[in-house]
């Protein structure tokens, strides 16, 4: 076979067979494939798209690319959590104690943050000390031991996905389902977990800014899953404003220590309680949706969540008295009062906007190679629904450099949507996608 045959066969519209598509994905990866060649077959699935069977086949290729993560000397079933990215989406940082409190081993390989989007390890780097350059056998072991643990992706994780996402990104070609879902399943198929829950978000702040977009996605990425023997679900989540209050990283580390200890933003709280009830499921730790959902908010009524926490830090290297007195954590030179300039009640909170927002700040980077502020961000204030009088205080903006603050507060004041009428309440969650189908709630 060639690769202009399968190119043209694709642009034609017929379905590849999993011997082309692995033929195309090994080329690739190994250089014997060019990138015109790759960007012109990457261009024909975006229109003539790709069939389910088309999907797991290029997403077995893409993890069959690199090194196939071994958990199997971890004791019980291993769950992993991903989440499609959002601003203020700090959700690992509590729900892996609180799902390990409950006895379930949690073995997670996180990423850095880009862009507007945080990255879990820069957030977990706030603690001094903190690693997460463990090798396998002393991941294993923390796993076993302490039942969390928290890596790097290595660069030997399916290297196929980080090249075709880098030519995607150039050509126009990210914005398709079954690339995608691809993309994401491959690095958790990779990872190797035993099973597998995705948080897919949808709104402004999301990837996906369309709702059935968004279950579509869920339902592919489930669909692939569940082909590779691996038992997924997804839930559907709102990110047409940030999640919980907290944006920036050492900002987003507190508001996970005080979700831990009972204290948390409702959303974030009901969000880790949701997504931790759906893994104690899938780790067969509950035989009910209430009881499982009962065991998470015991860890935290209990402590038992806080002291996984330690626990986990203190195994990775971090100074666990940053934990016991978070004022330690990174903090701001500066904390400056964003005021209203008109009243109304909140009708949306742009959630790009805010993550560009705090962006600017310095909490994020531009490019890989940018450095990050850890102490910089901001606290919302208000949230979508309540009403705020002209002067009130929408939000407090933690910075440590004049002139990053104008650029950013230009951008924070008009995320905030102000109309006269309330506004009728959005959900949370808006479903649950399984094996079985879609569960519209």
């Amino acid at each position: 076979m060639t690769m202009v045959d399968i190119i043209l066969k694709k642009r034609n519209g017929y379905p590849l067979s999993k011997e082309e598509i692995a033929h195309f994905v090994e080329g690739y990866t190994k250089g014997s494939i060019p990138d015109y060649q790759a960007a012109a077959l990457l261009m024909a699935i975006y229109f003539q798209k790709m069939n389910k069977e088309e999907t797991a086949h290029l997403t077995e290729a893409i993890m069959k690319s690199g090194r196939l993560v071994d958990l199997s000397a971890i004791e019980g079933i291993k769950v992993d959590k991903h989440s499609t990215g959002g601003v203020g989406d700090k959700t690992t940082l509590a729900l892996g104690a609180m799902v390990a409190a409950c006895g379930v081993p949690v073995a997670k390989m996180s990423g850095r943050g880009l862009g507007h989007t945080g990255g879990t390890i820069d957030k977990l780097e706030s603690i001094p000390g903190f690693s997460v350059e463990l090798s396998i056998a002393d991941f294993i072991k923390n796993v076993n031991d302490i039942k969390l643990a928290v890596i790097g992706q290595s660069k030997d994780l399916a290297p196929a996905d980080k090249m075709l996402y880098a030519l995607r990104d150039v050509t126009g070609t990210v914005d398709n389902i079954s690339l995608i879902a691809s993309s994401v399943m491959s690095k958790k198929l990779a990872a190797g977990a035993d099973a597998i829950i995705l948080d897919v978000k949808t709104g402004d702040g999301a990837f996906m800014k369309d709702i059935e977009d968004s279950f579509l996605l869920a339902k592919e990425m489930v669909d692939i899953g569940t082909s590779m023997g691996r038992e997924t679900v997804a839930i559907i989540t709102d990110m047409d404003q940030p999640l919980g209050l907290a944006i920036g990283n050492s900002l987003e580390v507190k508001e996970a220590l005080q979700t831990l200890k009972g204290n948390g933003p409702e959303d974030f709280t009901e969000l880790c309680i949701n997504l931790g009830a759906h893994m104690l499921l899938l780790a067969k730790n509950a035989t009910t949706f209430e009881e499982a959902r009962g065991k998470i908010k015991d860890t935290m009524a209990s402590g038992t969540a806080l002291e996984t926490f330690k626990a986990f830090v203190k195994g990775q290297g971090g100074n666990i008295a940053y934990i016991e007195n978070m004022e330690l954590l990174p903090k701001s030179d500066k904390v400056m009062a964003l005021l209203a300039e008109k009243e109304g009640y909140i009708h949306g909170i742009e959630a790009e906007a805010v993550g560009l927002g705090a962006l600017a700040l310095g909490a994020g980077r531009e490019n890989k190679e940018s450095s990050i502020d850890l102490s910089v961000g901001l606290v919302l204030n208000k949230k979508v629904g309540d009403y705020v009088a002209e002067g009130d205080t929408l939000a407090y903006l933690h910075y440590n450099d004049e002139n990053r603050l104008s650029s950013a507060k230009e951008r924070l004041i008009k995320a905030f949507k102000l109309q006269s009428e309330k506004p009728k309440e959005r959900p949370l969650i808006y479903g649950l996608v399984t094996k079985n189908g879609i569960e519209r709630y």
